[in-house]
């Protein structure tokens, strides 16, 4: 067993999300969104290289000495996975570890609306999952995924940096690759997935130009596309789809991506006050012929209106789950105000509200 094993030990028990261990400070874990500092010595530089030299493969040590940064995937048996990261800083290195379950909770387990799990029986589009760095995008996608693994008969490819949660095939054969090590680039092997007979691709995050369009178009010829953006709403995410595009091309972008999206799911993640865990609220964006045609004619500003009225398909604006949680008196008002987007539709559920320079 490596010594760093010993950390994740401990953050399993404690119920942790994250592992964080930098040069020149105490080691931290992550509880219910909170950093809490571990009892043990500062870290040093030399001391914090062993320790993570020792489980990181000979190839992705080569990567961090060259350019200061390397993700890669690290699985303890009969533990959990982790999803890491090492960067340089200013007292030397770091790393952050990101515990992956060994079980792939259904959309049941995690409390998701029923419309989420039909997403998985879609015969082919895009289906988008956005939301902030943490709020549990994976594994929202990851039980869509294992739905679709379940219930149809089909082949399934996911492109990731690094795989996360793995996939047994069960009803659908299941390949998954990992850039860096079976493919260079999302945007490679997501060209080379269109010849590899799929169904549904599951694109781990959608970061470039040629990605994002290599995506929307195989979403528009008859497959089932999943993927991610660091958006926080539906409408910000067509409008951060398109402006990627040069202008002269964003006309076509907005008929394609028209055509082919299905859904955009944004969710945010809260801690719970009544009981210990955490939360998620969701921003539902069904693509109804009349949003499709709102993206079409350059309107994305009209689609929280037109989700206001689609409530029969199952949509939903990120406010109306977040105030449905509050209600519950699942989460407080504080968290509620300040992860929210309509910000003055929450100043009354505060006791003091504050002097807010977004508003301004």
């Amino acid at each position: 067993m490596a010594k760093i094993d010993a950390f994740f030990h401990l953050m399993h028990e404690q119920g942790a999300s994250d592992l964080h261990l930098v040069s020149g400070q105490q080691p931290a874990i992550r509880i219910r969104g909170d950093i809490e500092r571990i009892k043990y010595d500062v870290l040093t530089n030399d001391a914090l290289k062993v320790l993570l030299y020792e489980i990181t493969p000979d190839h992705k040590i080569k990567i961090f000495e060259e350019t200061g940064d390397v993700d890669f995937a690290y699985e303890v048996p009969g533990l959990a996975r982790y999803r890491v990261n090492y960067f340089r800083q200013k007292n030397g290195v770091g790393a952050v570890f990101r515990e992956i379950p060994d079980k792939i909770s259904s959309c049941a387990d995690l409390g998701l609306p029923s419309v989420i799990s039909k997403l998985a029986a879609l015969p082919r589009g895009l289906v988008l999952v956005t939301g902030p760095t943490g709020s549990g995008k994976s594994t929202t996608l990851a039980a869509i995924i294992d739905e679709a693994n379940r219930l149809r008969k089909d082949h399934i490819i996911t492109v990731e940096d690094p795989i996360e949660f793995v996939h047994q095939s069960q009803s659908c054969i299941v390949n998954q690759r990992e850039v860096g090590i079976h493919t260079k680039t999302f945007s490679s092997a997501l060209r080379g997935a269109l010849r590899e007979d799929p169904d549904v691709i599951l694109v781990g995050e959608m970061r470039d130009l040629e990605t994002i369009s290599l995506a929307v178009e195989a979403a528009s010829t008859g497959h089932l596309v999943f993927s991610t953006v660091h958006t926080t709403s539906a409408a910000k995410t067509v409008d951060r789809i398109i402006e990627v595009f040069p202008s002269s091309e964003q006309l076509q972008i907005r008929s394609t991506l028209a055509d082919g999206l299905r859904a955009i799911v944004s969710q945010v993640l809260f801690k719970r006050i009544d009981v210990k865990g955490r939360c998620v609220a969701l921003e539902i964006c069904i693509a109804t012929p009349a949003v499709r045609n709102l993206i079409r004619e350059s309107k994305t500003f009209q689609i929280p209106s037109m989700m206001q009225t689609g409530k029969k398909y199952g949509m939903q604006l990120l406010d109306d789950g977040i105030m449905d949680l509050y209600n519950r008196g699942w989460i407080s008002g504080d968290d509620a105000y300040i992860k929210a987007n309509d910000k003055a539709r929450f100043r009354p559920l505060l006791r003091h509200p504050p002097t807010d320079f977004t508003e301004a």
